[in-house]
């Protein structure tokens, strides 16, 4: 499991340096994964990993509104530096919403 973290922290680092060498914006996320929190099968909230630092949780609701009505998105920050730490919370208002969100941006990468 530490061998997955930190190969995803080495490809994370990767993708940022070669965004900042291109003098692209900032992407939404690098490569999101998903799982339902709460209910083991399904449930109307999603976890969402492989955030870009600079994500917002106003920039992750807007990129989820288009698969239903999110009630909440939440980017889960440092306590000490208030810097994100790489992943968030979006919840929709139904369990479908949030099951067709996960099955479409599952494994996408964000060129914004």
């Amino acid at each position: 499991m530490a061998a997955l973290i930190k190969l995803g922290s080495l490809l994370r680092q990767s993708a940022l340096a070669s965004s900042a060498s291109t003098g692209s914006a900032p992407a939404l996320f690098n490569a999101a994964r998903f799982m339902c929190a709460g209910q083991p099968a399904g449930g109307n909230k999603l976890f969402v990993g492989g955030l870009a630092w600079a994500t917002d949780d106003h920039s992750l609701k807007e990129a989820f509104q288009s698969f239903g009505e999110v009630v909440e998105a939440r980017v889960i920050t440092d306590r000490e530096t208030g810097r994100s730490r790489g992943f968030g919370f979006v919840s929709f208002a139904n369990e479908a919403d949030a099951d067709s969100a996960a099955k479409g941006m599952d494994g996408q990468v964000s060129q914004n």
